[in-house]
């Protein structure tokens, strides 16, 4: 199957970077969110990360300022932003990027299932979530497959394309592994266990740090120093989580430690910090202030 018009769910932290790599590679697509608010967020998101890419060509002489002004908003033109699923009927992929809360991502997919044609790929940005949970909410559980990008979505290659357990087809993983390769993205296939692949990777990393942190009373500030010091990641774990949203974090490192027991320690200042609604960026402050 070939994807000529795609569809995101969810006009948040990823999902208005995730439309971006879709227009920026050329297909149509609709972004929605519950409020025009989120969806105007989305779409602002989508042209500073356009600017943004195309700036580098200014600097190399490649293209003027205002070349770059012209493609940044025709590639923002292919993004169709709605509150409602206008749109829907003729889409070939959809990507959910909601929050990371079964639930909710059920719901859905219920209602993905009746808005869009029958040949449709419904997929999951889910970072450790059941995809073949999803996919029992729907009439097509083969076509259900998990796409999980990574933070920032504009600019990390890696896609991870998880098979739901028993329910996802090899027609729909061939299908969803050459769509991020039409993307632009470096597609790893993947089994459904907690984590699926990186996560676990990164999670279990994190923790040790957690654990550590809880045990000795360190600065989150000075364990990202170290780490970023010693070359061992581009930023420090804090910051990082500030990033990707305290709550979400949280969620996954909870879902991991039912999932995996004790090596994977979940953190007392994060659980802090997200009862207070410190939740990081998005709210102005987590581990760190970003008031400014």
């Amino acid at each position: 199957m070939f994807v000529t018009k795609a569809a995101v769910v969810g006009a948040g932290t990823m999902g208005g970077e995730i439309a971006q790599t879709i227009a920026a590679a050329g297909f149509p697509v609709v972004l929605k969110d519950v409020e025009q608010r989120f969806v105007d967020q989305g779409l602002d998101k989508a042209r500073e990360v356009t600017r943004g890419q195309l700036g580098k060509q200014v600097q190399r002489g490649r293209m003027t300022e205002e070349q770059a002004d012209e493609q940044a908003g025709a590639t923002v033109e292919t993004i169709h932003g709605t509150t409602d699923y206008e749109g829907f009927g003729d889409v070939d992929f959809v990507v959910e990027a909601v929050p990371e809360r079964i639930d909710l991502k059920r719901r859905m997919f219920g209602e993905l299932d009746e808005v869009t044609p029958g040949h449709a790929i419904l997929a999951s940005n889910s970072s450790s979530l059941s995809i073949a949970e999803m996919g029992h909410a729907t009439s097509r559980p083969d076509k259900v497959v998990g796409f999980h990008y990574f933070y920032p979505a504009s600019v990390m290659r890696l896609i991870e394309v998880v098979a739901g357990e028993g329910t996802t087809s090899e027609e729909t993983m061939a299908a969803t592994t050459n769509f991020a390769q039409s993307i632009r993205k470096q597609p790893i296939r993947c089994r459904e266990v907690p984590g699926f692949v990186v996560n676990r990777v990164l999670l279990s990393a994190i923790s040790e740090l957690w654990k550590v942190q809880d045990e000795e009373g360190l600065e989150s500030e000075d364990v990202d120093k170290i780490v970023s010091d010693a070359g061992a990641a581009p930023m420090g774990p804090f910051y990082l989580t500030d990033l990707l949203g305290l709550d979400t974090v949280l969620h996954v490192a909870e879902h991991m430690n039912e999932a995996y027991g004790q090596r994977f320690h979940v953190s007392a200042k994060l659980k802090e910090l997200v009862e207070a609604g410190d939740l990081g960026q998005k709210t102005g402050k987590g581990f760190y202030d970003h008031s400014g």
